[in-house]
């Protein structure tokens, strides 16, 4: 999914959400031109969380209204293939999220959070919630 738009100003280092990482492969129009250009630009460095994985393999049985497209084995299949690297949870993570203030309770997305954080990547989200953790949140 990468090379369409040319490269941005700046290198970032991006990690999208589950939401954001599904739609890159599944429904990318459901990304604004903005986004796509951020995961398309070369110079960019786009990761994904095993927690997105793990997010997908717990609400998928749920059978909700709206459930993950595909199940966790494809998620990793097609992100990998999209060219996403994948960051693995570590205890600094976890340490993090103690830390982080309770602007958002939802456990996956602030997990996500202190990932971006840790790792010093700029949050890729359709949650504008989660913009009040700070400017390393893009939302859109």
């Amino acid at each position: 999914m990468r090379a369409v738009f040319g490269p941005t100003k700046a290198t970032m280092r991006l990690l999208v959400d589950t939401h954001v990482a599904m739609w890159a492969v599944n429904s990318v129009q459901r990304l604004p031109p903005k986004a796509i250009a951020l995961l398309e630009d070369e110079a960019n460095e786009v990761f994904v969380s095993i927690l997105s994985v793990w997010e997908i393999a717990i609400k998928r049985p749920l059978r909700r209204s709206d459930p993950p497209p595909m199940s966790a084995a494809a998620a990793m299949e097609e992100f990998g293939a999209a060219g996403f690297a994948f960051v693995p949870i570590t205890g600094d993570h976890a340490i993090q999220v103690e830390a982080l203030p309770l602007h958002h309770r939802d456990p996956f997305d602030r997990l996500l959070v202190a990932q971006a954080l840790t790792e010093g990547m700029r949050l890729v989200t359709h949650d504008r919630q989660l913009a009040v953790y700070g400017d390393f949140v893009l939302t859109f």
